[in-house]
């Protein structure tokens, strides 16, 4: 068993080998959860067999260019998760990008053998994402996406046209783009805002003209992982805890966790749920409107003024 597995995790290896130019060999370590003495094993053993790998040890490897291994055999579970990617991916992504997902699946499904062929459509039949009920991308852009990557791959400058929350016009903006993420149903740009002389982040729905400019990035900047871990490090939380009632606190199981949960427990014969929230008086005050006739606010008193000052509002608009 111990050689079968090493002999999996060598093929691996040779796999990841040709999809990245360099392959640093921590990375392979922490992916296979090996020793760096493994990996380098692996390396010489590959070397060995006639594989032309060049680099050594502390700097990453990498295949002789014009290096290919003939196209591998997929399991029945490679290809269930192709198909399972490529309905996500579809609601996910621009139109453009939507293009060419749908060439390289194509090219994929030219290469691997009949039978998996009909086991993909077979699969394929009987799998169905929903629409999103709302624009995770602007309408009027089908190339939002495509054009974002390209600008960070090129480190261009980037002109945006933007709908900000507090601005009733859109106003026209130079970014050095760095990098996008999903969160919270939504793609954000996270970039530097030449405009205003600082990092910004953009939602992309918002935008409502792109074009890729010839100036190029003149800034180094952090990476966006880097930065997302600060923005989590710096972001104030509140502490709110709630009593909920037990035959409705299951209701609330697939909305908490945007709101910040953290833990349950049983108290008084209510559930208490315990959350850390970004923005306690105004998001989650609304979102407890919704079931607060089930729940109390145990803490803190400035979210039940809150929500009693939301209340005497609406009471105001129904009389």
């Amino acid at each position: 068993m111990e050689q079968l597995n090493r002999f999996d995790r060598i093929l691996a290896i040779l796999i990841q080998l040709q999809s990245k130019k360099t392959v640093k060999a921590q990375e392979l370590a922490s992916r296979f959860e090996v020793s760096l003495r493994t990996i380098y094993r692996d390396v010489r053993s590959l070397t060995a067999a006639g594989i032309p790998i060049i680099g050594e040890a502390g700097l990453g490897y990498e295949l002789v260019e014009g290096y290919k291994i003939p196209p591998m055999m997929f399991t029945k579970a490679e290809i269930t998760s192709f198909v399972a990617a490529e309905k996500l991916v579809f609601k996910f992504i621009d139109k453009e990008m939507k293009d060419h997902f749908s060439s390289a699946i194509y090219k994929l499904k030219a290469i691997i053998r009949s039978s998996d062929k009909d086991w993909m459509e077979t699969i394929d039949k009987h799998v169905v994402m929903k629409s999103i009920s709302h624009n995770q991308l602007s309408s009027a852009l089908p190339n939002t996406l495509t054009t974002l990557f390209q600008c960070i791959a090129q480190k261009n400058v980037l002109e945006i046209s933007y709908q900000a929350t507090y601005q009733q016009e859109p106003s026209v903006r130079d970014i050095e783009p760095i990098g996008v993420f999903h969160e919270s149903n939504y793609w954000y740009i996270y970039a530097f805002c030449l405009v205003r002389n600082d990092y910004r982040q953009f939602r992309t729905d918002r935008i409502s003209n792109i074009r890729i400019l010839d100036q190029l990035q003149f800034k180094q900047h952090p990476d966006l992982e880097q930065y997302l871990a600060e923005r989590e490090k710096e972001a104030n939380f509140t502490r709110v805890v709630l009593h909920v009632d037990p035959q409705f606190a299951h209701y609330l199981h697939w909305e908490r966790k945007y709101f910040g949960f953290k833990k349950e427990s049983f108290n008084d014969g209510m559930v208490e749920m315990v959350f850390d929230v970004k923005n306690a008086d105004m998001g989650f005050a609304r979102w407890y409107m919704m079931f607060g006739d089930r729940a109390d606010i145990i803490s803190p008193k400035s979210l039940k003024d809150t929500v009693r000052s939301l209340l005497k509002s609406q009471a105001e608009r129904l009389a």
